[in-house]
């Protein structure tokens, strides 16, 4: 059987390599995403930019994934899985040189741009592989050990950035993306296989993808396993926004005994994910999600009473008693580890009724889950600095939220 045919289909087998690839090629998202950041300061230096312009680049780059998204999920339907992540590989490699080859910070937002459509590919068809091959507990043990994969890249992407550049200047970061996406186009064009049916796949018209759309956000399945997707964005990018501020600038630890800090709340998100592989089959993918939610949520409160009796002790040159560092550090680690599992069992439920439209579902929820993502980091940076109370607001916000969807989740899912 050929590469370009269906080598996979539900039920079948799932060779070990198989979830390891799809995590290499998921990752090339969010490791693009924050990898560089540590950079930014030498960036506008070079490149005679404005202070703060540097942000723009993230800007254009979150702006290309929630528009790339809800893009190449119907291309995926319609052109299967191989050829349209296969393109899109090539692409964000495309981009990423020229990225590491800007001459100014303008033509650097507008690479970004380009690789940020591209590589949303990498971000929506893995999930509509899955789907396409596996359903209920095996596809939450299989997104789970796709997961345990990608979730490190998104919180020790800074660290690593930032040691890099002890050795190197920002444009070999890009050239180092590049590789990683001429390694992904490589592994696709030579052992990927095609996981999506010809008589399943959808045509293009505009009428029956906004008909498709439509019909995915009607199923109930989705919108409320979709918001808590949503929300879990909210989360994540919230933690990724506020943590610095709290740890290096309330406590003073020092950037690299911050980027160790992540590592080790890293560690257990992913460890989290791991365990949720294991337990799935025994519990159920439903349980597995409510019970992670109760466990976020209440270690959201905790974390919010530590920053309200913390933030009287705050001193006048704004840091926290030390005595604090410790109950922050297991109340975010309470906090934070249950993400591991809330990712992938809610994506299972987004994708439990959307076998003919899998490639749409996940673009769709891979969008809500960006825009959420972004405007809370937005919101974020509105807020006042020198307390975690509203870093910890926001995250009792999200876990309650999210809680309330999965409450609301047909009984099936």
């Amino acid at each position: 059987m050929s590469r370009q045919s269906v080598a996979f289909r539900r039920g079948d087998a799932i060779p070990g390599w198989l979830p390891i690839m799809l995590g290499v090629i998921t990752a090339v998202g969010p490791v693009s995403t924050d990898v560089y950041l540590p950079a930014l300061p030498e960036m506008e230096q070079q490149l005679h930019a404005p202070i703060g312009s540097g942000s723009m680049t993230m800007s254009a780059w979150v702006i290309g994934l929630a528009i790339g998204q809800i893009s190449i999920g119907p291309l995926s339907d319609r052109f299967g899985r191989r050829l349209p992540l296969l393109i899109g590989m090539l692409g964000y490699t495309i981009g990423e040189i020229g990225c590491a080859l800007a001459p100014n910070m303008t033509v650097l937002c507008m690479w970004r741009l380009f690789a940020a459509l591209m590589a949303s590919a990498g971000l929506v068809i893995p999930n509509a592989c899955i789907r396409d091959i596996t359903e209920g507990e095996q596809s939450s043990r299989l997104m789970s050990r796709l997961i345990v994969i990608q979730g490190v890249v998104p919180i020790l992407a800074p660290t690593l950035g930032g040691y890099a550049l002890q050795f190197v200047d920002w444009r070999m970061i890009f050239w180092a993306t590049a590789v990683y996406g001429a390694l992904c186009s490589f592994l696709l064009l030579t052992i990927f296989p095609e996981t999506l049916p010809l008589n399943e796949r959808r045509d293009l018209h505009p009428v029956s993808i906004m008909r498709r759309y439509s019909q995915i956000l009607r199923n109930r399945s989705f919108i409320t396993n979709g918001l808590v997707w949503a929300f879990l964005g909210v989360i994540t990018f919230t933690y990724l926004s506020g943590a610095p501020m709290l740890f290096e600038v309330g406590f003073g630890l020092s950037p690299f005994a911050y980027g160790m800090l992540f590592g080790l709340f890293a560690v257990c998100m992913i460890g989290a994910s791991a365990l949720n592989g294991i337990f799935v089959p025994k519990v159920g993918a439903s349980k597995m999600l409510f019970n992670a939610l109760i466990v976020g949520l209440l270690g959201s409160l905790v974390f919010l009473g530590i920053s309200v009796v913390a933030g009287a002790s705050v001193s006048s040159s704004g840091h926290f008693s030390p005595a604090y560092l410790w109950p922050f550090i297991i109340a975010l680690m309470i906090t934070m580890s249950p993400t591991g599992i809330i990712g992938p069992n809610s994506m299972v439920g987004i994708l439990s009724e959307q076998s003919e439209r899998a490639g749409s579902a996940s673009a769709l929820a891979g969008t809500m889950q960006y825009l959420f993502g972004a405007v809370a980091s937005a919101l974020f940076g509105f807020m006042p600095s020198g307390t975690s109370v509203y870093l910890a607001g926001f995250l009792v916000f999200a876990f309650g939220a999210a809680l309330i969807f999965a409450l609301l989740r047909p009984k099936t899912t």
